[in-house]
């Protein structure tokens, strides 16, 4: 029996477990996934409704985002990714992608036809994640159908409802590029177990890779997992999985060639970076599809060994092209960020630091974040070893193993291990399900049915790492508590009124201000929360620390026209301790340099603007 021949269904049986065709299941299927997938719209909508304060997610990344498609809106070029109201003068180049900006813009324009400019934002922004949600529920369940049939449908749109809910990148309001990059994941993912093997799915699975590279380069571990698997499957199938693998390198090279040449200028065709598409990730994507293209193409011999020959010399290939044209990109794309920002702010944001750092700050969090998709890492690699539906477990198991080692070098890595975790949990549940059914009054089998079931939510591990952290009376107060933000205190549009209102300038202000200035106010911000912005990151952090009288050098230099002072805010509040005599810590204590002029009377968050004087 062959690979192909057990990847059928959850019990080796050509007919998946609802006893339809392969053919006939997404049809059959689909009024099912379309309710779970209205479920997790309705439940985000009513959420948003009972405790949303802000059309645009809390998230900096979601303001700075629609700032971008304000801009684009505004007549910004296609090609022009230059954000000239962040940092130093000249601006700060952005490393996202336009193929976010796109359909927002198209949403925004759409719904300006018959509302106001806000009231379309607000809409264009609920619309576009609302409906990724709609789809990576559907695309879950779809990926469980054709796994295992409709009892792990079930399951894996149901844990997916509240992965969605749980991770907070779905909600109206989050314009960040994240949610589009797991929804085009759980594509790439019901794509491949497609029992059928049909080279449209493949060649879906390919455009949908490389549209996660082209969005951002953080998904570049998930396609390299996806593309090692259709490359392992063809080498050990042969022919059975000949035009899939054709179907998958051709239409990864083709799609990535094309987002390449959409996306990039040419007067950058030649520039390698390693945080978005460029001719490093290019190379490495069309090179990669090329060759698994060309040798199912050529090789026909159903020699094992001669098939896995060629996949060696691709993978040689690719290890050549990646060091000639870019061996930066091999390491952390942050190595080489200021040692200054590194310490002050990279250590500091949570999705950048790596499982022992995040395991020293708060052992309690590590459950939520990498609980369920080590268990489902354990689970796959069980059903691995028991050699039925090895390629499905084969497939789980690679996926899971490069999310899990990303996720153990940034906890960004998490978002894809525990999507990709769903499809094993379910089968685990399931067969806990059945377990249990064995013997139904046995209350032990009962209480492991039910908490594999529970642990199969990450949401269950960060309440039950809440609980032990803040105890009873703690944890009822954190979950009863209003979201709040320091950051939101003194950035959002009512704190920036006063600073909104005063004549255009340059405003030197806390990193994670940057985005919600540009959003709110006309003026330039010198600093935001991005590594491109390492000048304008820099200048704010020496003037927070240098004695007052040096900080006038720092403020002349970068042009400053106004402080935004903001004592409740956590980096400000850091610094003024590291240097109580400093710049930050002056105005903590309310001594005011003689170069700064009060411009308003503080009220929310204590916020106070100054202008710089001479």
């Amino acid at each position: 029996m062959s690979i192909h021949d057990v990847l059928t269904d959850r019990d080796g049986m050509k007919p998946n477990a609802a006893g339809l065709s392969p053919e006939r299941a997404p049809a059959a299927i689909f009024p099912v996934l379309a309710g779970y997938g209205l479920l997790i719209v309705a439940l985000l909508i009513v959420v948003q409704w009972m405790s949303g304060t802000d059309y645009v997610g809390p998230d900096s990344d979601d303001n700075m985002r629609l700032v971008e498609v304000r801009d684009f809106l505004a007549g910004q070029g296609w090609f022009d990714m230059m954000q000239y109201r962040l940092g130093l003068e000249g601006g700060t180049l952005m490393h996202w992608s336009r193929f976010i900006d796109l359909p927002m813009a198209l949403l925004i324009r759409f719904f300006s036809l018959f509302a106001g400019p806000e009231r379309a934002e607000a809409l264009a922004l609920a619309t576009w994640p609302l409906s990724l949600s709609f789809a990576i529920v559907c695309l879950m369940g779809l990926a469980g159908y054709r796994a295992g049939g409709r009892i792990i449908m079930h399951l894996a749109a149901g844990m997916t409802i509240f992965y969605v809910y749980g991770m907070g990148r779905f909600e109206p309001g989050s314009a960040d590029h994240h949610n589009a990059q797991l929804t085009l994941a759980s594509l790439v993912i019901a794509m491949l177990v497609d029992p059928s093997r049909r080279a449209t799915s493949f060649a879906i699975a390919g455009m949908a890779a490389a549209m996660e590279i082209a969005i951002g380069a953080e998904s570049v571990p998930f396609v390299a997992a996806a593309c090692v698997v259709v490359a392992l499957l063809w080498g050990f199938e042969g022919s059975a999985m000949r035009r899939q693998a054709m179907a998958f390198g051709l239409s990864l090279l083709v799609t990535v060639s094309l987002a390449f040449l959409l996306t990039v200028p040419p007067r950058f065709y030649s520039m390698v970076t390693c945080d978005n598409l460029s001719l490093g990730f290019y190379s490495l994507a069309s090179v990669g599809g090329f060759m698994l293209f060309l040798s199912a193409l050529l090789i026909t011999r159903p020699s094992l060994p001669f098939r896995f020959g060629a996949l060696a010399l691709t993978g040689a290939a690719l290890l050549g092209t990646a060091l000639v044209i870019a061996p930066q990109c091999l390491g952390n794309p942050l190595a080489n960020l200021d040692p200054m920002l590194t310490e002050l702010w990279l250590n500091n944001v949570l999705e950048a630091k790596s499982f022992i750092a995040q395991f020293r700050m708060r052992p309690t969090s590590i459950g939520g974040l990498y609980g369920m998709a080590v268990i489902a890492f354990v689970y796959t690699l069980w059903r691995l070893a028991r050699r039925r539906q090895p390629a499905l477990w084969l497939l789980m198991a690679v996926l899971m193993a490069i999310s899990l080692a990303v996720a153990a070098v940034q906890v960004r890595g998490t978002l894809f291990a525990n999507l990709v975790a769903i499809l094993p949990m379910a089968f685990l549940v399931a067969d806990l399900r059945e377990w249990q059914q064995e013997k139904p009054k046995s209350a032990v089998r009962a209480v492991v049915y039910l908490g594999g079931a529970l642990l199969s939510i990450p949401l269950i591990w960060s309440l039950i790492g809440l609980f032990m952290e803040k105890g009873v009376n703690g944890f009822r107060q954190q979950v009863e508590a209003a979201p709040s933000s320091n950051a939101l205190a003194c950035g959002s549009g009512e704190a920036l009124q006063p600073l909104a209102s005063l004549p255009k300038g340059v405003v030197l202000a806390p990193v994670d201000f940057g985005p919600w200035i540009l959003r709110f106010t006309p003026h330039r911000a010198i600093s935001g929360p991005y590594h491109r912005n390492q000048a304008g990151m820099l200048t704010e952090l020496n003037t927070g620390l240098a004695m007052p009288e040096e900080a006038i050098a720092f403020l002349r230099g970068a042009k400053v026209t106004y402080v935004l002072f903001c004592p409740e805010e956590a980096q400000t509040q850091s610094l003024a301790r590291m240097k109580p005599e400093g710049f930050y810590g002056a105005l903590m204590e309310g001594k005011v340099p003689p170069y700064l002029k009060p411009m308003n009377t503080p009220q929310k968050g204590g916020m106070q603007i100054y202008r710089v004087e001479g």
